[in-house]
Order: structure tokens, then C-alpha cells, then sequence
């Protein structure tokens, strides 16, 4: 990312992740690590300047987090600066409604709120 900080306050202030460590790696790169509420993955954010300004491509892939009400979340993200830019929605078969937000730098973040309602296969 340009900015760490932006980008940092963003998934904490935003998507609700907890910033969980920060350093700088041997070649000079500020590296930030977040993981989500009740899950012990975590999510490496880089910062390195010298690699000159980072342009997000226009397919690139997104990161998906799961939510329990998406329509309250949608509400929430939308009073902090960031709605929906697609969405909420239904997905295709399962139930599931999903939405996406627009993130700094054009990053996108993906929004899922499972069917708890849909029958184990």
C-alpha cells in the first residue's frame, strides 16, 4: 500500500480488525499485520516506498470477510465514509447475500452474510 496508516485505519475503524503486530523487514518494507475477530488467519499489509506508487489492477483479486447482518454493517460502513459500492445482494443459489466495498487505493472488500437458514448438503 501508499499508506499504511490509511489502509491500517481502515480495517481496524472500518471492517473491525485488530491490528495484532508491526515491523520492519530486513530490506526496509514496514510490515503491519491484522486478523479478524474469531479467527486466527491474519492478513500481511506491506508498505515500501521504494517500489514506487502501487496501482491496483482492475481485476485483481478481492479479500472476503463473513458478517453476521449485512444490511447493519452496510449502514455502519456507509456512516464511516465507505457504502456499499455493490450491494448488499442475494448470491446465486446459496442464499447468501454479499456486498462489496471500496477500500483505499482501490482495493475491494468483499462482505458475505451466509443463509443460516439453508439445510447441510
Amino acid at each position: 500500500v501508499d499508506d499504511l496508516e490509511k489502509m491500517a485505519k481502515f480495517l481496524t475503524g472500518v471492517l473491525g480488525l485488530k491490528e495484532i503486530s508491526r515491523h520492519t523487514s530486513g530490506r526496509g518494507s514496514t510490515l503491519a499485520f491484522f486478523k479478524a475477530p474469531e479467527s486466527e488467519a491474519t492478513i500481511e499489509i506491506c508498505h515500501y516506498p521504494p517500489s514506487g506508487p502501487v496501482k491496483v489492477q482492475p481485476d485483481l483479486t478481492h479479500i472476503a470477510f463473513e458478517v453476521d447482518d449485512i444490511e447493519a454493517f452496510a449502514k455502519e460502513t456507509a456512516a464511516k465514509g465507505y457504502p456499499f459500492s455493490d450491494g448488499p445482494s442475494g448470491s446465486s443459489g446459496s442464499g447468501s447475500r454479499i456486498g462489496f466495498i471500496d477500500g483505499p487505493e482501490g482495493y475491494e472488500f468483499e462482505l458475505i452474510q451466509k443463509n443460516r437458514n439453508a439445510s447441510p448438503k
